[in-house]
């Protein structure tokens, strides 16, 4: 039995690491989650999970209500909180599918805990990838991905050597607006751009589809993950979803894997590996569905935070995290109707640009980074705000 500590409990990528672990409750048991202020789905949850002893939430005041309701459990809230829940020590593995900056210090807490890692936090890498690889290294704890593109190229090296590697691959849906040119992109609504062709996701994440930062934040996630230089990394768009992405070896060979657009397999993986297990409720996938797949290469002028992803990457120190907070502030005026959708490239790119750049940031230089992003692209808005 593997007891789990959750972060982001209440997410889409929460809710269906719950359901991974209801369907294989001989394997799995979750002991402690955050849920930041979703607290009717917190309660739904703590009907399902009986086992869980301790609960973050967002504030205090929250807090103090639920601990009248539920004496029996220990209670914690706030950033401090979810650090509190990776330092626990009676527990196996540390999900982290908070979004944002704030996944990155309690996933260096459970890696200093010595506890396995299974990541849907991309921001954890983009702002603190050094960090997080040090402290891996120290304390010689893996990492496993749950993102479904990095869980595709992790399946595919499986078997395989390093030194066999000409290229990873990562594939991209391109989008809410794959078929609008740079003109057509002046006017789209936030409306809009939340619908995702493909996937039901949260709003940041679409967003940051949209524009690709998403798939620019993967690229270093990748980096980071399977210690491959960005030269060696690609991005390709694919309409269907369909193939999650690609290792291509040095004889030519390319391993892809390919499945349902279903993020529980990718959770599921990282759980339970090197076993597979028995997927419950989900349909395999069909190929009589895909008769034809699309590529196409993803072009640095049409998705020019994808280039700046590149570059940041190249470039390492706090970049990340500069690019990270921006973009977080921007998408979140986007979504408040307070800039618009090509304001968000501008806010990006104007914000790495402007900042310090630190070449080997400590973890006070990359917290100081993001809240002098967040500051700038406040500023920059102010008569929006």
């Amino acid at each position: 039995m593997k007891k789990i500590v959750l972060l982001g409990a209440t997410g889409s990528i929460g809710t269906q690491t719950v359901d991974v672990v209801l369907h294989h409750k001989d394997e799995f048991d979750i002991v402690a989650l955050s849920a930041g202020r979703n607290i009717d789905k917190l309660k739904e949850l703590l009907k399902l999970l009986p086992m869980v002893q301790h609960v973050c939430v967002a504030d205090s005041l929250t807090m103090q209500q639920l601990q009248q309701i539920y004496p029996n459990k220990q209670w914690h809230y706030g950033d401090d909180g979810l650090k509190e829940l990776a330092a626990l020590s009676d527990y196996d593995i540390f999900v982290d599918a908070v979004v944002g900056f704030r996944g990155l210090i309690p996933v260096l807490e459970a890696i200093k805990n010595n506890k396995i890692i299974a990541l849907a936090n991309k921001e954890s890498l983009v702002a603190g990838g050094p960090l997080v690889k040090k402290a891996l290294k120290e304390h010689n704890v893996p990492l496993y991905p749950i993102d479904s593109e990095h869980s595709a190229i992790f399946q595919c090296l499986q078997g395989n050597k390093k030194e066999s590697i000409e290229k990873l691959i990562i594939t991209a849906s391109g989008g809410s607006f794959r078929d609008y040119n740079r003109n057509q992109l002046k006017d789209v609504t936030v409306e809009q751009a939340l619908k995702h062709p493909n996937w039901n996701m949260g709003g940041r994440i679409t967003i940051d589809s949209a524009t690709m930062m998403n798939k620019g934040f993967e690229i270093i996630e990748a980096h980071y993950l399977f210690d491959i230089p960005y030269d060696k990394i690609d991005v390709l768009i694919h309409r269907e979803s369909a193939i999650h992405s690609m290792v291509q070896y040095k004889d030519h060979a390319i391993i892809a894997q390919i499945g349902t657009a279903d993020m529980r397999l990718p959770i599921q993986y990282a759980l339970s590996y090197p076993e597979r297990l028995l997927m419950y409720n989900a349909e395999p996938f069909d190929f009589m569905k895909f008769s034809t797949l699309h590529f196409e290469q993803a072009s640095m002028e049409r998705y020019p935070l994808l280039k700046l992803a590149y570059e940041v990457g190249e470039k390492g120190g706090n970049l990340g995290a500069i690019m990270n907070a921006a973009d977080e502030e921007a998408v979140s005026l986007f979504l408040k109707k307070r800039i618009s959708f090509l304001d968000i490239e501008k806010t990006v790119i104007e914000t790495v640009k402007q900042l310090k750049f630190i070449q080997n940031p400590t973890l006070e230089d990359i917290i100081s980074s993001d809240l002098m992003a967040r500051d700038f692209v406040h500023n920059m808005w102010k008569g929006a705000m």
